[in-house]
């Protein structure tokens, strides 16, 4: 099943204007067959890195894209090959001068760390960077949102014949991940000890960020600790979501909230095989939460940051998303179909004034429950969200 994806015109008008675009996101998100979809519009030229035979046409680089000057070539796992860097400079340079200011290249990466500190060095003002996040929910309306949920947005799991198979997947994809995949990207890690990390941080889904106490329970000091999560971040698997600070008067939480960020991804952690177990875990509220956080940052339009709220006093609001013309809008996640609102989540919007206050439930009814208020399903919040 060939499923649109909403980054498609982005992706489109970026290569309109800018001569380099670097699409990241994990390994199975879609950025191949989203690229291979945009470049036959171009006619473009796919090179994949993995293959020995395509990285045997870079040998050397400079011969084989001068001889191309005038398609667009898709560089798949750029980052195997970070000396291509330096290459591609001269090559959008000379192409500029002859007159050709943008479409050249389309690099797709599986992280951000070795592609954006190449990239950033060698690169700067020729390239624009997108993201594209697994399965997201306004890209998946035709499908149940609890699917999504439980299965997470990577679309060979959730698309998967059955439960079974889509865990089987996930499972697999993990492995691969810590066996194959991230030894690329730095210093050699032990699988087994990267994925207790992986799964300590999922049992500990939307919880503060305590990294000595995390380094104690791996055995490890907390700066190891802290590299692994930076890891984890850089290959955007996990998200460090940021407290706001504000000028207040209150004494803020300063700690940031860490969440895996494919519930999918999550609930395989966990071994969690099916709704029903789901639904028995302790895990199920902050996977909910973190489901919410994931889906309406994937569909926020650019320049809207998120954010969480909590002082000391108790005062707390879930997700705030901070819009570029400054405006707050407070985002309180419930799992209840009757969802009540405590006095913390009053006493953060009466510090912090946001224009829109909604409470994102699992139900499919949008309604007011205050007078500046709403209840709403995070599908029609995504979809007012994205704008």
């Amino acid at each position: 099943m060939m499923i649109k994806r909403l980054l498609t015109a982005e992706l489109e008008d970026a290569l309109a204007h800018s001569p380099a675009v670097a699409l990241l996101g994990p390994r199975q998100a879609g950025k191949t067959t989203l690229a291979l979809a945009v470049g036959e519009k171009h006619s473009a030229l796919y090179l994949d890195l993995e293959s020995e035979q395509d990285r045997a046409k870079l040998d050397p680089p400079e011969l084989y894209l001068a001889d191309h000057v005038e398609r667009l070539v898709i560089i798949d796992e750029v980052h195997r090959a970070p000396g291509l860097f330096p290459v591609l400079r001269g090559l959008i340079d000379r192409h500029r001068r002859a007159g050709r200011r943008a479409g050249q290249y389309l690099l797709l990466g599986s992280a951000s760390l070795d592609l954006l500190k190449q990239s950033g060095e060698t690169l700067a003002g020729r390239v624009a960077y997108l993201e594209l996040p697994p399965l997201h929910i306004l890209e998946t309306s035709h499908l149940p949102a609890d699917s999504l949920w439980l299965r997470g947005g990577f679309p060979d799991s959730l698309l998967a014949a059955s439960e079974a198979r889509s865990l089987r997947w996930r499972q697999d994809f993990i492995r691969s991940y810590l066996e194959r995949d991230i030894p690329q990207f730095g210093p050699r890690i032990a699988a087994e000890t990267l994925r207790r990390f992986w799964t300590m941080l999922a049992h500990n889904q939307g919880g503060m960020l305590n990294v000595a106490q995390l380094a104690r329970n791996l055995g490890v000091d907390a700066k190891t600790a802290a590299g692994y999560l930076d890891l984890l971040i850089d290959l955007l698997l996990v998200r460090r979501l940021p407290p706001w600070h504000a000028n207040v008067g209150k004494r803020l939480v300063k700690s940031p909230k860490v969440f895996v960020r494919d519930s999918g991804l999550l609930h395989a952690l966990l071994a969690i095989a099916d709704k029903e177990a789901l639904s028995a875990h302790p895990v199920l509220g902050q996977s909910w939460e973190g489901f919410v956080v994931e889906n309406l940052l994937a569909c926020a339009p650019h320049g809207v940051d998120g954010y969480f709220y909590r002082s000391s006093g108790g005062a707390e609001i879930d997700l705030l998303l901070a819009r570029p013309d400054g405006g707050l809008w407070a985002v309180e996640i419930k799992r209840s179909l009757a969802p009540k609102l405590q006095r913390g989540f009053h006493s953060a919007c009466a510090d912090l004034k946001p224009v829109r206050k909604f409470v994102v439930y699992p139900g499919a009814e949008r309604y007011r429950l205050a007078e500046d208020i709403e209840a709403i399903p995070l599908g029609e919040l995504a979809a007012m969200l994205r704008g």
